[in-house]
């Protein structure tokens, strides 16, 4: 399907109307600024990879996934792979029932046609007719859209936040709990309480977690489960291709070619 030309151009005041939206395409390692939006938006990957990041976490977002995006939320989007995307800008007296917090779906492939049916009109078109029934049909599936945990929570506190951001960057190097406690200049009991009341992670957990992010974003640019088993300082291919079933349900190398997983 053809996409409607007018919707390669985000007006600099949304609309208001209940449905409105914006196709656009990254290249890899670009990364938007923080910014919000006055609406609801569905982040819809149909080809690449992105991680967005909010104050509370990232989110990593495949192909064949979105990540709702509630109205105020501050976010920036960093694209893995050379990445189409799908924007859906939802009003917010148009969206009852949807989520409060950031979250990835799973789009599923009645939602994926309708949204690219809704693309090839024009945005005069979206109040009656055609366009406004399948933009009803859309916000009523955004409703029902199972959730993938694809999600990394971040800390708050200054000096927990600044260890897990040290860990995101060198994942291979992840420090041990006394050692982890010891930068947060704390005692291991509390620094163990405060990561899961941050969180909702214990600190093996959190770890565990980050390393499979990373490894996502690895992979999707196309390196070999072994070099990235390396990075991230596993034992072997093995252990991390088994760490890495166990929580996504399929192996590494299956993971791109699988939009139903997870």
């Amino acid at each position: 399907m053809s996409i409607h030309p007018e919707l390669y151009q985000l007006p600099e005041d949304l609309p208001d109307v209940p449905l409105l939206g914006y196709a656009s395409a990254g290249k890899r390692g670009q990364q938007n600024e923080w910014h919000h939006h006055p609406a609801g938006q569905l982040y819809h990957v149909i080809r690449g990879s992105a991680a967005l990041e909010t104050q509370t976490g990232t989110f990593f977002v495949p192909p064949e996934r979105a990540v709702w995006i509630p109205a105020g939320i501050s976010h920036r989007g960093r694209y893995l792979a050379e990445t189409d995307i799908r924007f859906l800008y939802v009003a917010e007296n148009a969206a009852p029932g949807l989520p409060r917090s950031t979250v990835v779906v799973q789009v599923t492939r009645l939602l994926r046609e309708l949204i690219l049916e809704f693309m090839t009109f024009s945005r005069a078109e979206v109040l009656e007719g055609p366009a406004a029934r399948i933009a009803a049909v859309i916000l009523d599936q955004l409703r029902v859209l199972p959730e993938a945990p694809l999600q990394l929570p971040m800390p708050r506190d200054g000096k927990l936040r600044a260890l897990c951001e040290h860990i995101l960057v060198c994942p291979a190097e992840v420090p041990g709990l006394i050692e982890a406690a010891d930068r947060c200049a704390t005692s291991v009991r509390s620094f163990e309480r405060r990561i899961v009341q941050e969180t909702g992670l214990s600190y093996r957990s959190w770890c565990r977690q980050a390393k499979l992010f990373r490894a996502l974003e690895l992979l999707a640019t196309g390196m070999s489960v072994s070099d990235v088993s390396h990075r991230l300082g596993y034992e072997g291919p093995s252990a991390f291709v088994s760490v890495f079933r166990k929580a996504f349900g399929v192996t590494p190398g299956r993971y791109f070619d699988n939009p139903s997983a997870v």
